[in-house]
């Protein structure tokens, strides 16, 4: 049962705190409780506020609360209002024609066809098809359909616009009169250039009132403004009927229609149009409408900024106030909007217009009595505790400057961090200290929680990446793991199966390179529907590399990028042809010029089956996506898109799917509506009107779910928190710029209750301010990441640091003769380093608020140099090999890193290749040298007498089907280039393949060491000529010399199989290469010995510690060739000590390098005697082998390198 008092009317409610308007909310409803499963209409502004409230019904009630947060129908103002007019209008239809959405797809229809539009207006109204000119020129500048699409939006955004804030126009234009009227309903002319925008609205409405596909109710063709008064008039009807009665509440119930709420509750909105508030007091009369109102003073400040003759009007609520209050002495009361809170008159605009509209209808005499003491007004002393505190006191009271400076207050910043400001050198600094600041918050405040933190930005979508890898990086188990959540996402850009169906609908236009379509396969969704695992895609990637596949799914998808036809190499479909023949003829000869890939095969091949048909249906839908089609045809093709990628397994996914199958059907009903039932559409068009309603604002949002809160900063986002963060407060990006669209007429026509972006920017910051109960951080972006200039910040944060340094002072210190010369800002102010790691955070002297909770980077401050201990003793699991000791002489720090640490080689993770070849550089064209040297050796072992260069050119042709070669025409030059240098070295190869025909049997060398351990290994590479001489022979494809100068680094690897070779008799090894043929000549038994040993006792030493002998830096300074540069590096040029962390971690440069005794020692032993070994021959010479019987003797070497001819 209802109480039999039960109060009706537009209710105003107001506090300088969020919170005390709440729980009077709260109360209000326990007071006055609806009937059972009856739903609470509250209208909010965003989902912030909404999950804030439904937290505080849910408490007990013996914590202020209602116990349960049930039936609750908490809406925008914007929907609710169409409620309200549903009710009170029969047969009004859900959706108006004159809606923003059928009013896009309408005006798309009709400015799609300027000419018949220019018709049309002429028979319409008499206005000229000139008037379109603005709009021709626009859209004749491109042909892109995406361009007409973005138009429409625009403008019937612009009408949607026009119909709340000035629906006066729009009824004036609809008569026929191309004008615009002012506040006072005065007529003002427009410009030429401006017609077309009465002229167009026109057409709008005779071509929905022509519409036959609308329906024939009394509603269906009706604009909004008309309904708008309709329903005016039927509440006033009401309402005189109510007043001829007697006013109960029986009477009461019985005018109020049934689907009107008996109660409507707002909280927490900082503006609401004049139009909606009108809708609130026209259907007062038969309902609770309480407005719970924040007010930022509990004073009159209505005159404080400039432009107040607009809004002089009677303000009920405060008038003995504004009449009785002191006038300063000499300020007279027409000076009176001087004197006040600076702050509140630079950001206040929008609250200030709020309430003049508000008290249009207020009448607080009317509900005052239903209220304890009738207060309708609560208004909270914040106290005078901190300077935060203070400065809302400021603003509650409405206190000047000179007022404040009156106080003479004092601010101790190392007592007083209730606000501060922090300066950092880019976004990602912000945010680590920022998490520095709530780790110490935590520490210093027990009761703090993390739901008591709020962080809010600009813009969310530029922090993400900065919050998710500072705060995203630690685990639980870490004592810094703060859980955080982040709001205001986009969907469409942050859920994988959207940015999946995103990447879909850009198919036509996606290259599809290699790590597109897998990235596509890293969607569970779209991977489940294919019957693949997370695990397949590691070797999906490595054969979508080998097989050569770089981007575009075939030919015909390549052409339609408006590339030239037939180009199939290094497309998925190229690549697929060649996996499926690998696997069906291995590594056979090529079939119709296709290439087979030999990797794929055995059970693991079954996984090509889903990649090909992924493949297959991008394939056919990219065909698809190609040809326009009506709206209906798009729903089934969407749908089918839908079913063809997707299997739902998860929960959120089926979510998404839902939504996404709803959004859809409201378009489909839009376009129906709008009469664009029959047009057909391009992809680009649908896709956005598809996806982009899912960006439209919602109460679903999670907020305030137990964690740090990270939102942008939103209306009435700023909810009480006990701590507030504004990060990224930078001059420029806030407050936000939204730059004016050219046609807007309502620009420089300002009415209160208008939005503007900046204006609500500044009272938002100003409901920050206000919202904050202990703490208050801003930070901004104030040093440049390159020069380290200052950078200023907002200018609202300019305008509160000035307030604060003339306001206040700073308390002088006990032990301190004069006060301090910077101001308050400046002492609240902390510039930080631009790193990190700076040595700064950890100086004795540091200042107080220079911290940082990364201990890892103290530890590189405080670094002992590495130990030089050696480890104990220890032997590999295996016999010591040739491998081993060529591993270990090609980079004696990583292989004492691999071996002995068990840490495997310093490299980055290699990206995938999406760019076919079209030049090669060095290292492509060792590589593929390096393949041709291998195919040429395999067949040569086939064929010992087939003709060497047929061979290859062979090879070359196979890398090109196999499309490591660019595309034709190039493919050609990149052939030649390719070859050009291994014709003579293969000849030569061929030459001693037959001169020395015989491969020796492998023989096992096995000895003990002495420490430990044994040696093991052979040599299966040995050749005989038929007179007895033996050779170990190679073709590599890299050049030995840079000038005249020996590239020793690249030598050296075949030096250990060299040395054990000779302990079966003197053996030559020849090396053949683009520009060299060299042979390490024989040594004699006890010189291979001594060197063999020298080479084994050196790696013994090499893992228990590492040694001072990085490869090339010795042989420069054997050869006396800069080996400090070689070490440290030069201009453009990386040192050697750069090729392993391992080397700048035990000898940072050349000086401590060579100050090691050991550097000179070892690089003598380990590369003296090769240098001495080594014969130069004349490539091009008939001279096939030097004279077998010329060995080296080391003892005497002097350590320069002989040529030997």
């Amino acid at each position: 049962m209802l109480r039999q008092n039960w109060p009706t009317g537009l209710m105003v409610l107001q506090s300088n705190r969020l919170e005390s308007l709440r729980d009077l909310m709260v109360g209000w409803m326990r007071e006055y409780p609806l009937a059972p499963l009856e739903p609470e209409t509250i209208l909010v502004q965003s989902n912030g506020i909404a999950q804030w409230l439904k937290l505080a019904l849910a408490r007990s009630p013996e914590t202020g609360g209602c116990g349960v947060a049930a039936a609750l129908n908490i809406d925008l103002p914007g929907r609710f209002v169409w409620q309200a007019y549903r009710s009170m209008l029969p047969h009004l239809p859900q959706q108006s024609p004159f809606d923003k959405g059928p009013l896009t797809w309408r005006l798309l229809r009709l400015l799609g066809d300027l000419p018949a539009l220019g018709e049309r207006l002429a028979q319409v109204n008499g206005f000229s098809p000139a008037v379109l000119t603005p709009l021709s020129d626009f859209l004749l500048a491109d042909d892109n359909p995406q361009r007409l699409y973005q138009l429409a939006a625009r403008l019937a955004d612009l009408y949607d616009q026009y119909q709340v804030y000035r629906a006066d126009w729009l009824t004036a234009w609809a008569k026929g009169e191309a004008v615009k009227l002012d506040l006072n309903g005065r007529a003002q002319s427009l410009n030429s250039d401006e017609y077309w925008q009465p002229a167009l609205w026109q057409v709008l409405v005779e071509d929905i009132q022509a519409d036959e596909r609308l329906g024939n109710g009394p509603w269906d063709r009706a604009s909004r403004a008309s309904i708008h008064q309709a329903f005016l008039n039927a509440c006033q009807q009401r309402r005189d009927a109510l007043m001829s009665e007697s006013v109960s509440s029986a009477s009461t119930e019985a005018h109020r229609p049934k689907a009107l709420p008996r109660r409507v509750s707002i909280l927490g909105i900082s503006s609401l149009p004049y139009q909606i508030l009108e809708v609130l007091a026209a259907i007062a009369p038969f309902t609770q409408v309480m407005l719970f109102v924040g007010n930022p003073s509990e004073h009159y400040w209505g005159d404080l900024i400039e432009g107040r003759d607009l809004l002089r009007r009677h303000y009920g609520r405060h008038q003995s106030e504004a009449s009785s209050r002191k006038v300063p002495e000499g300020l007279s009361p027409d000076q009176l909007h001087l004197h006040g809170h600076p702050l509140l008159a630079a950001w206040g605009k929008q609250g200030r217009d709020y309430l003049h509209l508000l008290d249009e209808w207020d009448q607080p005499e009317a509900y005052r009595h239903h209220f304890i003491h009738e207060r309708i007004d609560l208004f909270e002393d914040p106290g005078s505790g901190s300077l935060l505190s203070q400065l809302q006191q400021d603003i509650l009271a409405l206190r000047p400057l000179a007022e404040s400076r009156e106080l003479a207050r004092e601010v101790d910043p190392d007592q007083d961090i209730s606000m501060q400001f922090t300066i950092a050198h880019s976004p990602q600094r912000e945010v680590e200290i920022l998490q520095d600041q709530l780790l110490d918050a935590f520490e210093r405040d027990a009761t703090l929680q993390p739901r008591d933190i709020l962080v809010m930005v600009p813009d969310i979508q530029q922090y993400v990446p900065h919050i998710e890898a500072v705060f995203g990086r630690l685990t639980r188990q870490d004592s810094r793991f703060l859980p955080y959540h982040i709001a205001d996402q986009s969907p469409r850009h942050r859920q994988p199966l959207l940015v999946a169906l995103e990447q879909l609908l850009h198919l036509p236009r996606l290259r599809m390179t290699t790590t597109e379509l897998l990235d596509l396969l890293d969607i569970p969704a779209l991977r489940a529907r294919f019957g693949l695992e997370a695990n397949d895609l590691p070797r999906l990637k490595q054969w979508a590399q080998g097989a050569q596949i770089r981007w575009g799914l075939s030919a015909e998808h390549r052409h339609g990028l408006s590339l030239p036809e037939g180009l199939e190499q290094n497309t998925w479909r190229f690549g697929l042809k060649r996996m499926l023949l690998g696997f069906a003829s291995g590594d056979a000869e090529p079939w119709q010029a296709v290439e087979p890939y030999s990797e794929v095969g055995g059970l693991e091949a079954a996984q090509v089956g889903p990649l090909m048909q992924l493949v297959q249906a991008l394939e056919s839908t990219c065909q698809e996506w190609c040809q326009p089609t009506t709206p209906d045809q798009w729903g089934v093709r969407l749908h089918q898109l839908l079913a063809r990628f997707f299997e739902i397994e998860d929960d959120s996914d089926l979510k998404i799917v839902t939504r996404l199958g709803e959004h859809l059907d409201q378009w489909l009903q839009q376009c129906q509506l709008s009469g664009l039932a029959d047009q057909s559409l391009p992809l680009d068009v649908v896709r956005e009107a598809w996806l982009g309603g899912l960006e439209q604002p919602t109460l679903t949002q999670k907020f305030l779910g137990g964690s740090v809160n990270f939102a942008t900063l939103m209306p009435m986002r700023a909810v009480p928190f006990r701590c507030i963060w504004l990060l990224g407060m930078n001059d420029g990006d806030y407050p936000r710029q939204v730059p004016q669209q050219d046609f807007d007429l309502m620009v420089g026509d300002y009415r209160p209750g208008d939005r503007s972006r900046r204006e609500d920017d500044r009272y938002l910051f100003l409901e920050a301010l206000l919202a904050a109960r202990d703490r208050l951080v801003i930070s901004w972006v104030g040093r440049d990441i390159r020069d380290n200039s200052e950078r200023p910040p907002s200018v609202l944060v300019g305008q509160l640091r000035d307030q604060l340094s003339a306001g206040w002072h700073l308390a002088r210190q006990d032990d301190a003769s004069e006060p301090p010369e910077c101001s308050v800002a400046e002492a609240l102010t902390q510039v930080h380093p631009l790193q990190p790691f700076s040595e700064r955070y950890f100086q004795p002297d540091r200042a107080a608020r220079l911290f940082t909770y990364a201990q890892e980077w103290r530890e590189s401050h405080h670094r002992e140099q590495p130990s030089q201990t050696v480890l104990p003793d220890w032997q590999p699991d295996q016999a010591l090999n040739l491998n081993m000791l060529t591993d270990f002489i090609r980079d004696p720090m990583r292989h004492f890193y691999r071996q002995r640490l068990d840490i495997a080689a310093f490299q980055a993770d290699e990206g995938v290749e999406d760019d076919e070849p079209f030049t090669l550089d060095a290292l492509d064209s060792w590589q593929l040298q390096q393949q041709l040297i291998l195919n040429v050796q395999r067949r040569l072992q086939e064929a010992p007498m087939a003709a060497s260069e047929a061979l290859l050119e062979t090879a070359a042709e196979q890398l090109a089907r196999a499309g490591q070669l660019p595309l034709p025409p190039f493919a050609q030059a990149a052939k030649t280039l390719l070859m050009h240098d291994l014709v003579v070295p293969i000849s030569r190869y061929q030459q001693l393949l037959q001169a020395y025909p015989k491969l020796e049997p492998l023989q096992v060398h096995e000895w003990s060491l002495p420490g430990g351990g044994h040696f093991r290994d052979g040599l299966a590479d040995l050749r005989c000529h038929p007179e007895g001489e033996r050779l170990r022979l190679f073709l590599q494809p890299s050049r030995l010399y840079k000038g005249d100068q020996l590239k020793w680094h690249q030598i050296v690897v075949y030096w250990p199989g060299h040395l054990l070779a000779q302990r079966q008799g003197p053996v030559i090894t020849r090396l053949l290469g683009p520009d060299s043929d060299l042979a390490l000549m024989p040594l004699s038994p006890d010189a291979a010995a001594l060197a063999l040993d020298a080479l084994i006792e050196a790696w013994q030493a090499g893992v228990q510690t590492p040694l001072p002998v990085p490869r090339r830096t010795s042989f420069a300074w054997l050869t006396q060739q800069s080996p400090a540069t070689v070490y440290e590096g030069g201009f453009q040029s990386e040192g050697e000590k750069m090729s392993h962390p391992g080397w700048p971690l035990y000898w940072p440069d050349f000086e401590h390098l060579q100050a090691d005794e050991r550097f000179v020692l070892w690089a003598e032993r380990l590369y003296r005697p090769l240098m001495s070994a080594v014969t130069t021959l004349d490539l091009n010479a008939d001279v096939l082998t030097p004279m077998a019987s010329a060995s080296v003797d080391l003892t005497g070497s002097s350590g320069e390198a002989t040529d030997a001819d």
